[in-house]
Formats: structure tokens, C-alpha cells, sequence
């Protein structure tokens, strides 16, 4: 099995995120960028108090919880970040540039979360819930089980 490059995912995201924030003439600050890269260190979500307790780490300085979830509510407003909703906790968005209802697979054993996307999945729930007379305000879908490396040790 060929070895994950998880730098190559970290800067691949850092790049779409300053193409998406350049298009959409919005700014990526240093914070913002710093809590992107924090989301980035890994597959795995990652809490807002986590990302806290590493910025404090960075320079001696305490980050404000609010600050903190500013820039991440930013960061998901412009699609570079998703909430995995049953965690509270965030993942780095695969695909920012191109706009997409995401689901995810989440391993329970070692809490890597992989980004995957049924085309046309989102509309047919969209599509079944008007029939029973409900509006979907949301949609997100997580399926808990084992990756492919916890599965095999």
C-alpha cells in the first residue's frame, strides 16, 4: 500500500484557500490561515478548544474562544472548512473549489474523516423530505465504521 503524502494535502488546501478568498475578494488573515492549517494537521476533526490550545502554543499569547470561532465560521462560510456535526469538531475541505454537499466516512478507530460526495445524493433527500411536507434547512451525513489501515492492524 503507497504511504500517505499529508503534506501534499496541507498544501494543495493552503493553495485552493488562497484561490478561493482571491476570486471571492475576501481575506485570508494570518489567524484564518493559521486555524486552516491547524484543521489541516491531520484527517482527523479537530475541536475548536484543540485549535485554541495550539495557537496559545504558537507565541505565548491566548487566543479568545470567539476569535476562534469567527475565523472558523469564515472558514466554513467559504467552503475551505466543514462541520462534522456529530463530533462538534471541523475537517479541511477536499474540494473548496467547487461547490458540493459533502458526506463523510469516520473511523472509529483511529478518527481519520474522509470527504466523499454521492452525486445527487443531497437532492433525493431534499427531494424525499418535500414529499412529507418538510423543508431541509441542512443535510449532513456521516457513516461511522473502520478505514481501510485500522481494518487491516
Amino acid at each position: 500500500m503507497e504511504r500517505h503524502n499529508h503534506n501534499k494535502c496541507v498544501s494543495t488546501a493552503m493553495g485552493a484557500a488562497e484561490r478561493v478568498c482571491e476570486r471571492r475578494a475576501v481575506k485570508l488573515t494570518p489567524l484564518r490561515r493559521r486555524i486552516l492549517e491547524l484543521v489541516w494537521r491531520s484527517h482527523a476533526p479537530v475541536g475548536a478548544y484543540e485549535i485554541l490550545e495550539h495557537l496559545a502554543g504558537d507565541d505565548g499569547r491566548r487566543a479568545a474562544p470567539p476569535t476562534v470561532y469567527r475565523s472558523l465560521d469564515f472558514l466554513i462560510e467559504q467552503g475551505l472548512v466543514h462541520r462534522i456535526e456529530t463530533l462538534n469538531a471541523f475537517v479541511g475541505c477536499a474540494h473548496p473549489e467547487s461547490p458540493h454537499e459533502a458526506q463523510y466516512l469516520i473511523c472509529e478507530r483511529c478518527g481519520d474523516a474522509v470527504e466523499f460526495e454521492i452525486a445527487g445524493l443531497s437532492k433525493k433527500i431534499t427531494t424525499a423530505a418535500a414529499a412529507q411536507g418538510f423543508e431541509v434547512g441542512g443535510q449532513t451525513i456521516e457513516v461511522r465504521g473502520h478505514c481501510q489501515d485500522c481494518r487491516a492492524t
